[in-house]
């Protein structure tokens, strides 16, 4: 990339109690190929109790906490309100990065995400993700997140300031964790159409992540997709894609040719679909079933 006439991006990260993460990330996006003093990076934490704020200030000065205790009465999504508070009262790029805390990425992700802005004339990003987990679930994961890139499972993770700023930025009020994402690309699709995706990829570390915790994880998703549904409305195409049986199961791993990565790899595939047949079950018995 030839450097001239810079943009500076903001990257703003969110915390709560992320001290196994936080320097991971940060370390990652010190080690980005775009000029560092061209970098904006702002932590916004929510009152942790651990480290998160002590080893963020290692990589920058810019660390804030909020929301405070006083000033969460109407709150319904506090990374929302983080990521909010972080882009219309600390940050000052042209460009805006909104990673989680457990994430790393290629080193030219910044660079190219601001190369493609420029000379491609798009407005926002996705960006391909790659689940980094242990054993056949870790590969399992990752291989179903593989098909998701640029559909409406997937969510947008760079944007110009000026449309975050036309949006409103995130709905922290109607709007829980766990859809806030979709919520917000939704919010920017009205408004362009010019979304384009990158090849430098988005490193989202699971290594963690067990079974039980993803299907506890998936449970208070379930019970929090109604604000979500009745915002948009339940006709909605993407809303019936996201939640429909026929585009989560199906069509979504098989449209663009997508069906031929299921054929070379069948015990993914197997893998796959008893993991989706699970959650689809959890899913039905917590909306149905349970009190």
């Amino acid at each position: 990339m030839v450097f001239k006439n810079l943009s500076t991006i903001s990257v703003i990260v969110t915390t709560k109690n992320e001290e196994k993460n936080i320097g991971n990330c940060l370390e990652s996006i010190k080690h980005q190929t775009y000029l560092q003093d061209k970098i904006e990076i702002i932590v916004v934490d929510n009152n942790s109790t651990d480290k998160t704020k002590e080893i963020a200030r290692r990589y920058t000065n810019k660390v804030y906490n909020y929301p405070s205790l006083g000033n969460i009465e109407n709150i319904r999504n506090f990374r929302g309100a983080q990521l909010n508070f972080g882009v219309f009262r600390k940050s000052r790029g042209e460009i805006i990065f909104f990673p989680d805390a457990d994430m790393t990425f290629d080193e030219k992700l910044i660079e190219e995400s601001v190369e493609f802005i420029q000379k491609m004339g798009v407005d926002a990003l996705y960006i391909p993700e790659v689940v980094l987990g242990k054993g056949l679930f870790g590969r399992i994961r990752n291989f179903e997140r593989s098909f998701y890139n640029q559909t409406c499972i997937d969510a947008i993770r760079v944007v110009k300031r000026s449309l975050f700023v036309a949006g409103g930025g995130f709905d922290e009020k109607n709007i829980s964790f766990g859809y806030d994402d979709w919520d917000f690309t939704k919010i920017v699709k009205k408004l362009t159409n010019k979304i384009g995706i990158i090849s430098p990829r988005i490193y989202h570390h699971e290594e963690d992540m067990t079974i039980k915790k993803y299907l506890s994880k998936k449970r208070k998703y379930t019970e929090t997709s109604e604000g979500y549904i009745k915002k948009w409305d339940k006709d909605d195409l993407d809303v019936k894609r996201q939640f429909g049986f026929w585009y989560r199961y199906f069509r979504v791993f098989i449209e663009d040719g997508k069906w031929k990565k299921l054929l070379r790899c069948p015990i993914l595939t197997g893998g796959m679909y008893f993991l989706r047949l699970t959650v689809g079950i959890f899913y039905l018995y917590q909306k149905f079933f349970k009190k």
